[in-house]
């Protein structure tokens, strides 16, 4: 879409919509910005800005193209109204892709978009492949785009929310990590979720490639289909949770040659090498894992203290994402969980929390409900804090014991993100005495 001389409205505020902005400024648009909150700043004096954004105002609001940043829900009242009188209506990810020329790989997942995101774009300028992680990963697109020198390849995570509203957006190769219910309290139904993200593979033809979770239940894919799994051998890429083979040969050995453990991890590593295999490039994947470190807040070794590992997952916001950190842990787990109620059901952690918990701790919003749920596996306390909920889970923890801080659910009740969550739980373990 030409700009020059359109009327852009940016809704949105954020560093989303600030790129958005910026890039719709520099193709030639007048643009405009509304956000709910009452002050907004950070802008160019060529932007017009408009706080305390309401429907009201949105019903009246004329615009060529309207750029939704991604924490705003598309289907929402405000998005509604601004919608009424807009010629088009799009993501800051769909804007900002149609001014990129380079290589699209896109992570998709409820869990792992960003430690996966993260090892593509190590395993890429490893190999002397210009790589920028970007999109949901916390760097937008319209970013990257603006850069006086693009990347060659970005490895563009891209959540649900962001998805919803592609339209061109044709990624040469798209990863679909696995899928469980989320985000509950933005759709109607699991199943409105799942095809939230199966837009991700919309505009794919047989020249790009879908790499997915074996077992993934997915509709026919017009792209060439390359699997990954953990559970049956025959998939192209295979791992045990140690040894990762490609086509049943031994390409990676992840406690020699990698800091990252567990079968999700595991997961992870197999699509990362699988999506960065389609650039028929040579690829220096070992020489990346020896310096990646993966992204922290995601079953992060905090400290050993009196014989007890302390973990801090505090990036596990939803259920499939305690599941995974409980299911990969060796050790008996006294597991800390809890946060903002977000209308999901728990009671399917009930037996892998019975073979991998000694007793669990509840704390937040979700306390008293979630505690419920879990005392079905095994003891549960039910407090209020986090700083309750770590003093109670060190008395229960015997020496050789992991106490696992996997919420299992978001952090808004108490906590402006879970960064800001895992941060204060690591904050208060090396407070320790």
């Amino acid at each position: 879409m030409t700009l020059h001389g359109k009327n852009v409205v940016i809704l949105g505020a954020g560093r989303s919509g600030r790129a958005a902005a910026a890039l719709a400024l520099r193709e030639g648009a007048t643009v405009s910005v509304y956000d709910e909150a009452a002050s907004i700043s950070g802008f160019t004096a060529e932007v017009a800005l408009h706080p305390a954004a309401t429907t009201f105002i949105g019903e009246s609001v004329v615009s060529d193209l309207l750029v939704v940043s991604p924490g705003i829900d598309t289907y929402g009242p405000l998005v509604q109204s601004f919608s009424r009188h807009a010629g088009k209506v799009v993501g800051e990810m769909e804007f900002a892709w149609g001014y990129y020329d380079g290589i699209t790989i896109v992570i998709t997942g409820t869990n792992g978009k960003t430690t996966t995101t993260e090892i593509i774009s190590a395993i890429l300028n490893c190999s002397g492949i210009s790589c920028v992680p970007c999109g949901n990963y916390g760097t937008p697109l319209a970013e990257v785009v603006l850069a006086q020198n693009t990347p060659e390849v970005i490895s563009l995570e891209a959540s649900s929310f962001q998805l919803e509203t592609i339209d061109r957006f044709k990624p040469q190769v798209a990863l679909w990590l696995n899928f469980a219910p989320d985000h509950m309290d933005r759709y109607a139904s699991v199943e409105s979720y799942r095809q939230a993200k199966l837009r991700i593979f919309e505009n794919q033809d047989s020249t790009c490639t879908a790499v997915v979770r074996k077992g993934s239940g997915l509709p026919a894919l017009a792209a060439r289909v390359v699997e990954f799994s953990t559970e049956d051998a025959s998939a192209e890429w295979f791992s045990n949770g140690i040894i990762v083979c490609h086509h049943g040969v031994e390409v990676l050995h992840m406690e020699n040659e990698t800091c990252l453990r567990g079968l999700h991890n595991a997961e992870n590593i197999m699509a990362a090498l699988a999506a960065c295999e389609e650039l028929a490039r040579p690829l220096q994947y070992k020489e990346a894992f020896k310096t990646y470190v993966p992204p922290p807040h995601r079953c992060e070794l905090v400290r050993t203290l009196d014989g007890v590992e302390y973990l801090n997952d505090s990036k596990a916001t939803n259920l499939h994402a305690l599941e995974s950190a409980l299911r990969s842990q060796t050790r008996p787990v006294v597991l800390i969980a809890g946060g903002k109620e977000k209308g999901l059901d728990y009671s399917p952690v009930v037996p892998l929390l019975q073979q991998k918990a000694l007793a669990a701790v509840t704390f937040g919003q979700i306390a008293r409900s979630l505690g419920g749920v879990l005392s079905k596996g095994v003891g549960t306390t039910v407090v209020a804090t986090l700083e309750e909920a770590v003093d109670a889970a060190r008395k229960l923890a015997p020496r050789g014991s992991t106490i696992l801080f996997s919420p299992g659910t978001s952090s808004f009740d108490m906590f402006t993100g879970y960064e800001h969550r895992g941060d204060t739980f690591r904050k208060l373990i090396n407070e320790l005495l």
